[in-house]
């Protein structure tokens, strides 16, 4: 079961990290390419932009050529006679934000022929390439577009004195696929990070559902064991009278007043489960301010008959005036438990103390016994469900292992907790904290 729910967690986990890193540099990828589209198409717009403004060097004409030429030779090697390259500028501040993009600007002739503007050219074509373009873009309407088959992106626009088109290298909009390549990377290595991240920390995540599912188990274990002795009981009083039909009820009370005795047992039982499953589920809780003085005194005075009966001294110091906000009914149950296990223990002619006090905006509880100290062993146990310390604590003193479990559970949903200590010297000490109401 539990391979199965890490299986889950780290699935989840993963197929979590996946979606979000692909998103995210989905949208990296995205921004890139349309910034990248940008910067091309500012570059052929502001070379045509520059054309049509009829920019022209010393001694050429208005097109910025000393004579129509085809494109030949290396990248940008044809500078107007003026001394300004025909190009994007570089340096200084030219108001774009977008990257330089190799540009080559041509003319359209009436007889459809292209003549390139070298002032404004930054690139060069390969003859059958701008044959083929121009062969397409002679029937196309004027804007920008792409030839993805020539590799080139085109403007084409038309002024009053002629027609141009500007072209610019797809692969001026291909930076996103190398980016893309390295995000992939980087989301694999993150993907691995994760996985083994979450192999070593499911098992501290699900480390308490494993401990709740194997307290249920223990619960279970632990309730059946104590329901089993009753109903063993009952049913075989049952079988004896069964085999006695006939005699009367006053001949077979033994039998009868043992169902009794068993049954009750039973339901004390479960309804001490009950009430300790209504705790733990943090059910609404009456909040009242209440004078936790008062309380404990109260309850105390009623434990002062069991401790004469058993013969041990008993102690009081209650400070008065104590306010704490909580159920009352719960608060009495959790405080008359820590009295009568108190007194269920003391040893003969010892001492049970109870002590109130305040202490750093809290109250504190403590009860005390003389008597055979806790095991160190046991002390870590004591509040769980069910748990027996030795024989010797316990024989004869009935009880079902629950009411510790419940005063702690009341207490932790006051906000307080429940400790305990204990040696051979000092005895047994049961100590409540809860935090205590300011009256201003």
């Amino acid at each position: 079961m539990f391979k199965k729910l890490r299986i889950q967690f780290i699935a989840v986990v993963m197929m979590s990290v996946a979606i979000v890193l692909g998103v995210v540099f989905s949208v990296i990828c995205y921004n890139e390419y349309q910034k990248s589209m940008n910067d091309v198409s500012e570059a052929l717009s502001s070379s045509l932009d520059r054309v049509s403004d009829g920019f022209s060097g010393p001694g050429g004409d208005q097109y910025g050529n000393r004579e129509p030429r085809r494109p030949e030779g290396a990248l940008g090697d044809s500078p107007n006679e003026g001394g300004m390259f025909g190009g994007p500028q570089i340096g200084g501040d030219r108001g774009g934000k977008g990257s330089i993009v190799p540009v080559a600007v041509y003319m359209v002739s009436s007889d459809e022929s292209y003549t390139i503007v070298s002032a404004f050219t930054t690139a060069q074509i390969d003859s059958d390439v701008l044959s083929e373009a121009s062969t397409r873009i002679n029937s196309l309407d004027n804007g920008f577009g792409t030839f993805n088959d020539l590799g080139l992106h085109y403007e084409k626009r038309t002024t009053v004195n002629a027609t141009y088109v500007a072209f610019a290298d797809t692969s001026s909009t291909s930076s996103w696929e190398s980016l893309a390549v390295s995000l992939l990377i980087a989301a694999i290595a993150i993907l691995v990070v994760f996985f083994v991240l979450s192999f070593f920390l499911s098992n501290w995540a699900l480390r308490p559902v494993k401990e709740a599912w194997e307290s249920q188990k223990q619960f279970v274990a632990d309730a059946s064991h104590e329901l089993k002795t009753p109903l063993t009981v009952i049913l075989a009083n049952n079988s004896i009278l069964l085999k006695h039909s006939q005699d009367s009820i006053a001949s077979q009370s033994q039998w009868i007043e043992s169902t009794q005795v068993e049954a009750q047992n039973m339901q004390g039982l479960v309804n001490e489960m009950l009430e300790l499953a209504q705790v733990e589920s943090r059910a609404a809780i009456e909040h009242s301010m209440l004078d936790f003085s008062d309380l404990v005194d109260g309850i105390a005075l009623q434990f002062e008959s069991v401790a004469f009966e058993r013969g041990c001294e008993y102690r009081e110091n209650v400070k008065e005036g104590l306010l704490v906000d909580g159920d009352e009914s719960r608060l009495r149950k959790a405080v008359s438990t820590l009295i009568e296990n108190a007194l269920k223990y003391v040893d003969e002619k010892g001492v049970v103390t109870i002590t109130l006090r305040a202490n750093d905006r809290k109250s504190i509880l403590e009860i005390s016994n003389t008597g055979t100290a806790i095991s160190k062993e046991d002390i870590p146990h004591i509040f769980d469900r069910f748990y027996r310390t030795d024989k010797a604590r316990t024989s004869g003193t009935g009880g079902y292992g629950l009411g510790l479990a419940i005063a702690r559970e009341i207490a932790r949903e006051h906000n307080g907790d429940i400790t305990c200590e204990s040696n051979e010297k000092a005895g047994t000490v049961f100590t409540m904290t809860l935090p205590l109401v300011i009256v201003k």
